[in-house]
């Protein structure tokens, strides 16, 4: 008997995030999944008047692919791929990898020709913006357990916050959306860190279900060389396997001039120094900033070591190194884009945000009167 949460979460992927329309063809890319979800997912396609098409991808059979292929291997696999994404009007990426440090030993060589050859010219050349595209973590108990719940409790708490009212949310977020246009200078102050950059004339983009399940933030990116001053991480950040703790940045005329990071030593899912500044020398645009935003989620409190959930946070922000998206484009390119979580509640050392000197929010709660809805209490 399938799960009546199972066909809740699909008509959200279908008619909200997809919005499937007769005749598209629709890519489920899925990582670990329970088959008979795909199944359920491509049947409620179907109904909507989609053409289903579904890969299955497992994680243990990409890293040895990934230890092993050569750049012109990669190239060959990744044409395939991209002839298939110009051929969807639709794109749902499922992930349920139970083990979140699967690919930390993977040499950074080899997932730096991954990202190259394969998830440029794939995804951020095609699927991102040229499909309606929206991707989504699957609960496990590798999940369940980072974030400190037991698995049962877990999947009520997956299913409560990836199905929410995101029409309430699209119409709560408006008013912020209309207050980021108008604003040139944001600065932000906390523990650790004193930041100011410029916005103006930068796209502003509201998150409310269409990209991310679940959502919750409404983002944009500081004009590129604008960024000045430090920034201090205080939530672990986990990518391409390896865990980093307590990341700080310095950053001047836009450019990470200084980052480091807690050492713990070279043990296979750890971060260290090292790892970190070889990610920001990836190429060029990896040490620019390619977005930031404002997460208000109001079930997600506390970071879980995902970062589909924690950008979401309720009374968060995030600052990405490298790549910019089209719709709030700086013209920063990268083969990186590593969202990095600052929760300013009290609980977390607290802090505050202005926009062209007016505090915006303190604490992680919105201050001005047409933001309220916006705050988690």
């Amino acid at each position: 008997m399938i799960d009546v949460r199972w066909q809740k979460l699909a008509d959200v992927l279908v008619y909200h995030s997809v919005r499937v329309q007769p005749g598209e063809r629709v890519l489920i890319e899925a990582f670990d999944m329970p088959p008979d979800f795909v199944a359920l997912l491509m049947r409620t396609i179907h109904a909507a008047g989609g053409e289903a098409i579904a890969d299955i991808k497992q994680t243990p059979v990409l890293r040895a692919l990934y230890q092993n292929a050569s750049e012109e291997q990669i190239r060959f696999i990744a044409g395939l791929e991209r002839a298939r994404m110009e051929g969807v009007q639709g794109y749902i990426g499922l992930r349920g990898a139970p083990n979140y440090a699967e690919m930390s030993d993977i040499p950074h060589k080899q997932m730096q020709l991954v990202r190259q050859h394969w998830w440029v010219p794939v995804h951020q050349e095609v699927r991102v913006p040229k499909t309606k595209w929206v991707v989504l973590r699957w609960p496990t108990p590798g999940m369940a357990q980072a974030a400190n719940m037991s698995t049962e409790a877990f999947e009520e708490f997956y299913f409560r916050v990836c199905t929410l009212d995101y029409a309430q949310m699209a119409r709560a977020v408006e008013p912020l959306v209309e207050l980021m246009q108008r604003t040139r200078e944001v600065r932000i102050v906390g523990p650790g860190t004193d930041l100011r950059f410029s916005i103006e004339g930068i796209g502003v983009v509201p998150c409310t279900g269409e990209r991310n399940i679940p959502d919750g933030e409404c983002f944009t990116a500081p004009v590129r060389d604008s960024v000045e001053g430090t920034i201090t991480i205080n939530t672990n950040s986990v990518y391409e396997g390896n865990l980093y703790r307590n990341i700080q940045f310095t950053l001047r005329k836009g450019k990470i001039v200084e980052a480091t990071c807690a050492d713990d030593g070279d043990r296979p899912g750890a971060g260290n120094p090292r790892k970190l500044n070889a990610i920001l020398d990836s190429d060029e645009g990896a040490r620019y900033i390619g977005e930031w935003s404002l997460g208000f989620n109001p079930h997600i409190r506390y970071p879980m070591n995902d970062t589909l959930f924690d950008e979401k946070i309720a009374g968060s922000f995030h600052f990405t190194p490298g790549n910019a998206y089209g719709e709030a484009d700086n013209g920063n390119r990268s083969q990186i884009h590593w969202d990095l979580v600052v929760i300013q509640r009290p609980e977390f050392g607290g802090g505050e945000i202005y926009f062209d000197g007016t505090l915006i929010r303190k604490d992680g709660q919105f201050t001005l009167p047409q933001l309220q809805a916006l705050n988690y209490t």
